[in-house]
C-alpha cells in the first residue's frame, strides 16, 4: 500500500483550512479522538470539545475556525466533519490494480470489457454488457444481459444488476443489493386471484451513487427508476418501480418508497421512514425517523410522526401524547366532581 505521509500544511490546503502550530509537521493518518495514535491527525466537531486535545494522543487536531488557541498543532476549517472526512479519504484513497478475470467467472457473448478489469470469481456477466474502465466485481456478482456500467465503479459480492439497467461512473453498490428487481404490481379479478403485472422498464443509476448492503430497487412498469447523481442510500432500503430520487438525497436504512413516487434534490428520509405511491417530496424535504409520508410536501418542509406533519406540530403533538394517561385521569376526577354537584342540586 502506498505511503500516505503528509505534511499539516498539505492537508490544510486539500481542506482549505487555517493552520495553528508547526506546518511542517508529518502526518500518517486519521482517527477519533480515542484511538489516534502518534503522527496521526483526530478531529473536534464542536468548540466545547476541545478540552478533549490534551487527553488525546494525535499529533494534530482539526478544529472548528471559532477556535483560536490549541495545545496541540491544528487545522482551523468551518466544518471539522467535513475536513476529517476529506482527508481520512485522501489517506485511504489507493490507485486501481487490475487483477484481472478469474477463470472461474463467466462472460457472456459480444461484451465490451477494458483491459483494466478486476473481476472474482463466480461473476456472471450477461450477453450484450458494455462496461467502463477500472471495473471491479466482486465474487458472486451477477450482471444480466444489455447492462451498460461505467467507469470506477466497484460492485462487492453476491450484488446483482438486471437486464437492461444502467449504471453510472464511479458507483459503489454493496453486497447482497439487487438492481432492477421486479416490482410489486398485481391486478385482481373478481374471484380474487392475483394476476401479475410485467414490469418491463430499467433501473438508471447516475454517477457518484454509493448503494448500501441488501437494498432492492425495482425496475419501473414501463420506463425507468431513477437513482439520480450524487444519491446515498444506506442499508436495507426498498425503492419501488418508477420512483425517481433526486440529486445527493440521503435514505437512511429501511426506508421504503411506494411506486411513482419522486424526490427533489437533496431529501433526506430518516430510518424506516415511509413514503406512500405517487407522492411529490419536493428539493430540501426531510422527513424523520419511522415518518409516515401520505402527501405532497414543499420545497424546504421538515416532517416527522405518522403520518407525517410539520416538525413542531409534530413535536407538541408528542408532548401531548405523553401527558395523555395523566390528562384522562384529571377527566375522570373533573366528571366525577360534575356528577356530585349534579346529585346536590
Amino acid at each position: 500500500m502506498e505511503s500516505k505521509n503528509r505534511k499539516l500544511a498539505e492537508l490544510a490546503k486539500l481542506v482549505n483550512g487555517e493552520i495553528l502550530g508547526d506546518a511542517d509537521l508529518v502526518i500518517s493518518g486519521l482517527a477519533d479522538l480515542d484511538s489516534a495514535e502518534q503522527g496521526e491527525i483526530t478531529f473536534i466537531v464542536k468548540a466545547h470539545g476541545t478540552k478533549e486535545i490534551n487527553s488525546t494522543r494525535a499529533s494534530a487536531v482539526i478544529l472548528p475556525s471559532t477556535v483560536s488557541k490549541s495545545p496541540k498543532p491544528a487545522i482551523r476549517v468551518n466544518d471539522p466533519y467535513l475536513a476529517a472526512a476529506i482527508i481520512q479519504n485522501h489517506f485511504l484513497n489507493q490507485p486501481f490494480i487490475a487483477e484481472g478475470i478469474s477463470d472461474k467467472a463467466h462472460i457472456g457473448t459480444n461484451c465490451q470489457m477494458p483491459d483494466e478489469v478486476s473481476i472474482g470469481p463466480m461473476v456472471v456477466i450477461g450477453d450484450n454488457v458494455t462496461c467502463g474502465e477500472r471495473l471491479t466485481l466482486k465474487p458472486g456478482v451477477v450482471i444480466g444481459n444489455n447492462v451498460v456500467i461505467g467507469s470506477d465503479v466497484v460492485i462487492h459480492a453476491n450484488a446483482t444488476v438486471a437486464e437492461g439497467c444502467s449504471i453510472g461512473n464511479r458507483v459503489t453498490i454493496h453486497s447482497g443489493t439487487v438492481i432492477g428487481s421486479d416490482g410489486f404490481g398485481y391486478a385482481t379479478d373478481e374471484k380474487g386471484y392475483h394476476i401479475k403485472r410485467p414490469h418491463l422498464g430499467i433501473v438508471q443509476i447516475d454517477d457518484d451513487v454509493e448503494i448500501g448492503a441488501n437494498v432492492s430497487i425495482d425496475k419501473g412498469t414501463f420506463g425507468k427508476t431513477w437513482i439520480r447523481q450524487g444519491v446515498k442510500i444506506d442499508n436495507l432500503v426498498q425503492i419501488a418501480h418508477n420512483v425517481e430520487v433526486g440529486e445527493n438525497s440521503l435514505l437512511v436504512a429501511q426506508v421504503g418508497i411506494a411506486g411513482s413516487s419522486s424526490l427533489g434534490r437533496n431529501v433526506v428520509l430518516g430510518g424506516q421512514a415511509g413514503v406512500k405511491g405517487h407522492v411529490r417530496l419536493e428539493d430540501g424535504v426531510m422527513a424523520g425517523a419511522k415518518a409516515g409520508v401520505h402527501g405532497n410536501h414543499k420545497k424546504g418542509a421538515i416532517i416527522s410522526g405518522y403520518p407525517a406533519i410539520p416538525l413542531k406540530n409534530w413535536l407538541k403533538s408528542s408532548t401531548i401524547f405523553a401527558k395523555l394517561p395523566e390528562l384522562y385521569q384529571e377527566v375522570r376526577e373533573l366528571r366525577k366532581k360534575i356528577a356530585d354537584l349534579q346529585k346536590k342540586d
